[in-house]
């Protein structure tokens, strides 16, 4: 049988890299990194396929052998940093009297602020829904060109109810050759200004979205792949290009994304911080029960109704510049060697380096002059940066990408120790701790914001820079850190190994047993539409008790992902992953449950038992303090999870704290934390037993509040 091959390529800020993986054993087979292409009239789809090209070619890949290729991209964010956006008509519709007054209101946003000086133009005109009909709209589209509007956003009030009129929008608009973006194919939710918002930032990318997209899929196409391109979302799902073109801002952050599913992949990763460490900035997000934490993207101050990663950015990285003055260290960073031209002292030859001399420079028009570069001979300059920091210390090792000559680095930060009044290593140890004051809130504002307790959080490193900032990162915070083989080309593997995931999003007071049956019935067939094996989706259920809204999550496999990266686990193995999560020795943990997919684990610290649920990869699905597992039949789950629920409640200063419940059914781990009421959790939990034999055993997990 002819080898099967998975491609995925990451568009970074600086490289664009595509690597080739086995699909039957997801071995890498072939890498490809070429510059990204900014400046070339395609933008960055000119790298991408050169890049595409290129790792085919070098690796002898034949197109037949394609069966899932993707990328991720940043140009949507990008467009949106840069203001490479298209000025946008809504056309808000809605009822006359004082409601239509209301919806007209809403609907008229102003010019959206992008938070970098720039801005989205918004043009505005409104239409009865009486009057809604092709002419109408047509009238009403010739208003808003007339305003020099090139996208159309429309927008109705209660649109996500009665989407009929949005439609008949997008309809009269293609056929004038106008871009459309329907605001209830965003998204469902209620909210008039914040979804119409959400559709206008949208809308204002199209253009450059679409022509970047049309070129890659022809380029694939000339290639002889006929399998769908892929398009890496921000919350770590892929979508069909043909999506794409509709939503692209689904694709914002779609880069760190990437490198989450590949850690993900490649470290039984489950509660942590990760670290996406380039030569510029570095991405700080959430792992928690073995998932990316998603949130709404903020745009310019603005909250939309998109969803990505929630990820924090710093002007920190691999290849950050190290500041100083009066014979103190300032600062490392924002501005890095890529931007200033400079190569690193550590990757620099020693012959090289002759009387190193330091001086300070303004990296670019307007920057501080405190920025330290190292003249090595006559003309010639390198920066010192925390990688060359890292090589020094010690905590760079060979193999890692950030490894260089740390001999040449101590050479080159000779002179700034000098400058400063103190060794080589206190130097390199400044360098990184001035990194690392930067970092540390980070960490422990998403520790807090999550309840990742200590003893259970690790740092996961992925991209070129890791080794720069994680290894002292972690000793400062004691720690545990991981980076996996690959860092570098991680986003890549995370592209080529993604899944297919679709969300629903809905408002729905006291939701029913049908409501939560439609919802999922909905997301699910969102994500066949997009490429998904049926058989393979998943549906998670996600309740805000205190908006009524209703987040149905689905996620599945397209029909060539055929085997799972990571080989089945050792009892034995699975008992140490536990122990090492618990910070006991594997001989004082027990295992009360052990089936064909999952082992629970118990122990006991501080009074409090403690479990540990592993999939039969060793992934930590579930870990919690104060808590208890049982196996029962589906039969007796209503009354098990009652009695659950009922033992494990806590009071704090009168107020009821309910518990988290997990539940764990088929190969599914279903996570209830945060659920309000024991109706609304059985209601949730229903949909899940309706094609389940009464006798099948399943597995409840139940935690005290923390």
């Amino acid at each position: 049988m002819a080898r099967e091959i998975r491609v995925g390529i990451d568009v970074g800020g600086t490289h664009t890299k595509a690597v080739a993986i086995d699909n039957a054993t997801h071995e890498i087979i072939g890498q490809s990194i070429v510059m990204t292409t900014h400046d070339d009239p395609m933008g960055v789809a000119a790298g991408v396929i050169a890049c595409f090209d290129s790792c085919l070619k070098e690796n002898g890949i034949t197109p037949e052998s394609v069966v899932f290729i993707a990328h991720s991209t940043t140009q949507a964010t990008n467009a949106l940093l840069e203001g490479d956006v298209a000025k946008v008509g809504i056309l808000g519709i809605g009822p006359g009297g004082f409601y239509g007054w209301l919806a007209k209101r809403q609907s008229r946003i102003d010019d959206i602020d992008l938070g970098t000086g720039r801005k989205i133009e918004i043009g505005h005109t409104y239409l009865n829904q009486k009057r809604a009909d092709e002419a109408g709209i047509d009238a009403a589209i010739t208003t808003l060109t007339g305003q020099g509007a090139a996208v159309i956003v429309a927008s109705k009030a209660f649109g996500v109810d009665e989407i009929a009129e949005e439609e008949l929008v997008r309809e009269v608009g293609e056929k004038r050759d106008l871009m459309v973006t329907v605001a209830s194919d965003i998204s469902k939710l209620y909210g008039l200004t914040r979804r119409t918002r959400t559709a206008a930032i949208n809308a204002s990318i199209l253009p450059k979205m679409m022509a970047t997209a049309n070129s890659t899929e022809m380029a694939v196409r000339r290639a002889g792949i006929d399998k769908p391109l892929m398009i890496m979302r921000g919350d770590g799902g892929v979508m069909d290009i043909s999506e794409m073109k509709k939503r692209p801002v689904l694709t914002m952050l779609s880069g760190p994304a990437a490198s989450v599913v590949g850690a993900l992949m490649y470290l039984r990763a489950s509660n942590g911080i990760y670290f996406e460490v380039g030569g510029t900035s570095t991405n700080i997000g959430v792992i928690k029960n073995g998932r990316p934490a998603v949130e709404y993207t903020v745009v310019g101050g603005h909250r939309t109704y998109i969803n990505s990663l929630d990820v924090h950015v710093l002007g920190v990285a691999g290849g950050s510049m190290v500041r100083a003055a009066e014979h103190k260290l300032v600062d490392t960073g924002p501005r890095s060697a890529h931007i200033a031209g400079l190569g690193y002292a550590v990757f620099t030859p020693r012959a090289e380096i002759v009387k190193p001399e330091l001086e300070f420079f303004s990296p670019k028009k307007g920057d501080p002059a405190d920025y330290v570069r190292i003249k090595i001979a006559e003309g010639k300059y390198v920066t010192l940066t925390n990688s060359c920091a890292a090589n020094v210390l010690g905590l760079a090792k060979p193999g890692d990408y950030s490894y260089g000559d740390p001999e040449a680095a101590r050479l080159c930060m000779a002179p700034l120790a000098e400058y400063l009044g103190v060794s080589i290593e206190e130097c390199a140890r400044q360098i990184l701790h001035k990194s690392y004051e930067k970092i540390e809130p980070v960490i422990t504002g998403f520790a807090e914001k999550y309840e990742l307790d200590a003893d259970q959080m690790s740092l996961v490193g992925v991209g070129g820079g890791a080794a720069a900032l994680l290894p002292y990162t972690a000793d400062q915070m004691k720690l545990k850190y991981s980076i996996p083989k690959y860092a570098e080309v991680i986003s890549s593997i995370g592209v080529a190994l993604a899944m297919i995931r679709d969300v629903v999003e809905r408002v729905i007071p006291n939701p029913t047993k049908e409501d939560i049956a439609g919802i999922k019935r909905e997301a699910k067939n969102l994500a066949i539409k997009n490429g998904a094996v049926p058989d393979s989706v998943e549906v998670h259920i996600e309740i805000d008790s205190q908006t009524s809204k209703v987040t149905a999550i689905a996620l599945g496999s397209n029909e060539v992902q055929t085997t799972d990266l990571l080989h089945a686990c050792t009892p034995e193995l699975a008992r140490n992953l536990a122990a090492e999560s618990m910070g006991l020795p594997p001989a004082d943990l027990s295992c009360p449950i052990s089936t064909d997919i999952f082992y629970v684990f118990t122990g006991e610290r501080d009074g409090k038992q403690m479990i540990r649920l592993l999939d039969r990869k060793g992934f930590i699905r579930v870990q919690r303090s104060d808590a208890m597992a049982i196996q029962i039949p589906a039969s007796h789950w209503e009354e098990e999870v009652e009695t659950l629920w009922k033992s494990l409640i806590t009071y704090k200063a009168e107020l009821e704290r309910t518990p988290d419940l997990y539940l764990c059914i088929g190969g599914k781990v279903l996570d209830y934390a945060r659920t309000i009421g024991l109706d609304q959790l059985k209601t949730i939990m229903q949909t899940e037993f309706d094609d389940v034999g009464p006798d099948e055993l399943v597995i409840l997990i139940g935690a005290r509040a923390a």
